[in-house]
């Protein structure tokens, strides 16, 4: 069912942004994806929302106007003709047009934002300087509220029913596709909205990861440790058509997106017993899970736990097969998650902001081995005063079947 956010919700998103807004020196900050105009009006139709530094946002809409002013909790209007947007801004909000040596600086979503669309904006709007204010809005969200913990939690519960449906009806044989249908089917039905949303340009989401042997082990253009075989070369990535058998690695990397927000979790699955060199990788990405656990606290530097799990990968002598092989390895260890799958912190080389509290953080330790599988865990967490909380739940442990 539908939880609505709390009224007071809105409030905290609009202040903390002009908050922010204020320490850099932006006048404003239009916000042009979907996302993002989402997290901070409560709706999602086609249009452009503006900040300013100081007072109330506008959230001028081309389509639906009616569902919209249903739906928004700020100041919403029709967009005119986008030729006309820059003196409607100007109207709404006089600082635009004020006349000084140096245009004001407004921020935008550049990272995000088609060229296209961003000459059309700069031509339409000639009394502002548009500049990039994407790393402003991550980090922005990179901090939760309880409702939306709320809504990552319950996400959980939704991804951890649909693993136990999943594992109910996986027998060898089974095609990695017909088990991912039945994953599928369960959080369907239980509110996924059918996609987890990525921020990053040419990255899809199918839900996920379903994928054995050697076939979890075929690099994509994914950025992730496992991509999967994938359907076709239309369809690079997750599942195929390859039955699953005995005694190889089954990868179960899955996800959900419940009210906007999702959740991100990897089991490893086998039918018998995995090989002994599979099982000893397994352990060691339980055991980088369990010290990142003890990492993960307010004031911790990304960089530094993504180092740590890089060392011990090396001293288990799995430095070539770890987060991907060879050319195709990833180098993080985990990554923000919200709105987008993709969000901030990453847990990766270059990202020093501390951790703080509300932040929450899928950690994903794997071990890719071509031609033989893929094994490793992954699970969500919450950053809290003291430490970490997961919010997974499904049991963090190799699931072996008979």
């Amino acid at each position: 069912m539908h939880v609505n956010p709390p009224q007071d919700e809105w409030l905290l998103r609009k202040l903390r942004l002009q908050q922010k807004l204020t320490e850099n020196g932006l006048e404003g900050c239009l916000v042009t994806q979907n996302v993002g105009i989402y997290y901070y009006t409560g709706s999602m139709q086609t249009g452009y929302l503006y900040m300013p530094v100081k007072g109330e946002p506008t959230y001028y809409v081309r389509r639906s106007l009616e569902r919209a002013l249903n739906e928004s909790h700020v100041r919403t209007v029709e967009l005119g003709s986008f030729r006309s947007f820059g003196k409607q801004l100007e109207a709404d909000y006089p600082a635009l047009g004020a006349t000084s040596d140096e245009l004001p600086l407004v921020g935008a979503d550049l990272d995000v934002m088609p060229a296209q669309l961003y000459l059309r904006l700069a031509d339409t709007i000639p009394q502002v300087r548009l500049t990039d204010a994407s790393a402003i809005l991550r980090n922005d969200r990179s901090v939760k509220s309880s409702y939306e913990i709320g809504r990552i939690t319950h996400a959980a519960e939704v991804v951890a029913s649909a693993l136990e449906a999943g594992l109910a009806s996986l027998s060898e044989g089974m095609t990695e596709l017909d088990l991912m249908a039945v994953i599928e089917y369960s959080i369907r039905r239980n509110g996924h909205i059918g996609l987890m949303r990525m921020r990053n340009y040419n990255q899809e989401i199918m839900t996920g990861i379903v994928a054995a042997g050697e076939a979890a082990a075929e690099p994509s253009y994914f950025d992730g440790p496992a991509g999967g075989r994938g359907l076709s070369p239309a369809a690079p990535k997750s599942v195929s058509l390859r039955p699953i058998g005995r005694n190889e690695p089954i990868l179960i990397d899955i996800g959900c997106c419940v009210d906007g927000y999702v959740i991100d979790q990897t089991r490893t699955v086998v039918i018998g017993e995995l090989d002994p060199d599979l099982l000893a990788a397994y352990d060691t990405a339980a055991e980088i899970m369990r010290v990142s656990e003890r990492s993960l606290r307010p004031g911790a530097i990304p960089e530094d736990i993504y180092s740590q799990a890089v060392e011990m990968a090396k001293a288990a002598g799995l430095s070539q097969h770890f987060m991907g092989y060879g050319r195709d390895q990833v180098k993080f260890l985990g990554h923000g998650i919200g709105l987008e799958i993709d969000e901030w912190p990453v847990l990766a080389r270059g990202f020093r902001t501390p951790l703080e509290p509300g932040m929450t953080i899928a950690v994903e330790p794997k071990f890719t081995f071509p031609g033989r599988g893929v094994v490793g865990v992954e699970n969500t967490y919450l950053i809290t005063d003291t430490g970490c909380k997961e919010l997974t739940v499904s049991p963090d442990k190799i699931y072996v079947l008979p």
